[in-house]
């Protein structure tokens, strides 16, 4: 499998459970592809782009179910992050994982892939 991981705020996840897909965030629509992060990435990602936002969803998703929509290609400090051209099918989420904040930092579970 391979392991991706995607950060929700609370209502684009309650919105993609209704769908039954996700087709993107404001930020995703903007640059016209789903960002992902490996867990190495995620806190780099909600530190940059979560800031102190509580109730965020931490999905891990099977990258393999994506098919050549998810390519990884070169963004922040030159490293590759994983972007989906197409709707994330709810399906290929393995996990999920609500992220608290302890000192204002979002805390990222202990068994990631």
């Amino acid at each position: 499998m391979s392991t991706i991981y995607k950060i929700f705020r609370p209502g684009e996840w309650a919105e993609a459970q209704v769908q039954g897909s996700f087709a993107g965030s404001a930020d995703d629509l903007r640059d016209g592809f789903i960002h992902f992060s490996t867990a190495e990435q995620l806190e780099g990602t909600a530190a940059r782009h979560f800031a102190g936002e509580a109730d965020l969803v931490l999905a891990q998703v099977d990258g393999a179910h994506l098919g050549e929509a998810l390519r990884w290609e070169e963004s922040r400090g030159g490293k590759l992050f994983p972007h989906l051209y197409a709707a994330l099918p709810l399906a290929a989420v393995t996990r999920t994982w609500t992220l608290p904040i302890v000192d204002g930092v979002h805390q990222f579970p202990k068994d990631l892939i």
